[in-house]
């Protein structure tokens, strides 16, 4: 495939060794230096999209793909108060999107576990339930998008948890995520569940940026001769 890189910074790089360990062709890379280049007209030698830049920047990406009709798997979070909107477009331009909190193979696995733990948790109401997150400094939005989807996957699951707040709350309905950011932290991610009797804790812990880099490139795959609207779910497990 040919596959082009939006944004090219440590993850971007990373996506495009593994990309041509698998194979495959890096028709173009845009960063902020040669983002004028992002453009239908350069797109039209490109079989997919894969878009790691920043919340600001995502629509824009997404659109100028959707134009292209070049498949685009977006690992970008923070824009996703605007997800339906988008999603129409893309299925109104019969065009194909694959967006994720988080492409690595490990952490879609470790929602599956959590979703599960949640709803056997859902019958023992003397355990209170807080999310922990740690990424690097230059992640901009907090909390992250996979420390969202944990939490929408607890509240989905369990009955006496209604929404979620960034920040300690004692309030029974609402699920606290305690977000930190420190230098060099690819990502660590832990659902903890305690009572007066014993704790239950499930955590993920990222060593690098390549499960991220990997899972992008394998929905890059999945997607580039398909149409629609896609999850890593449909990657991984249907």
């Amino acid at each position: 495939m040919n596959i082009a890189i939006i944004g090219y910074g440590k993850m971007g790089k990373e996506i495009e060794r593994i990309a041509l360990e698998r194979g495959h062709i890096i028709s173009l890379k845009i960063t902020s230096k040669n983002a004028a280049d992002f453009n239908v007209e350069n797109l039209k030698d490109t079989d997919v999209a894969i878009e790691f830049t920043n919340p600001d920047l995502a629509i824009p990406n997404i659109n100028t793909c959707i134009a292209a009709k070049v498949p685009v798997v977006v690992g970008t979070t923070g824009w996703y108060d605007d997800y339906e909107s988008i999603k129409e477009k893309v299925i109104a331009a019969n065009s194909t999107l694959l967006a994720a909190t988080n492409c690595s193979i490990g952490v879609n696995i470790f929602f599956k576990v959590n979703e599960v733990l949640a709803k056997m948790m859902n019958k023992q109401p003397s355990y209170a339930v807080e999310l922990d997150e740690i990424h690097h400094t230059q992640k901009l939005d907090a909390p992250s998008g996979t420390g969202i989807t944990l939490a929408e996957g607890v509240i989905e699951n369990l009955d006496r948890k209604t929404k979620w707040v960034n920040q300690k709350s004692n309030i029974e309905s609402e699920l606290s995520i305690i977000s930190h950011r420190i230098n060099d932290v690819p990502g660590t991610h832990s659902v903890k569940y305690s009572s007066d009797i014993d704790d239950i804790e499930i955590k993920h812990t990222a060593h690098n940026r390549q499960g991220f880099a990997l899972g992008a490139v394998v929905a890059a795959e999945y997607i580039h001769d398909k149409k629609g609207i896609f999850t890593m779910n449909d990657v991984l497990f249907n």
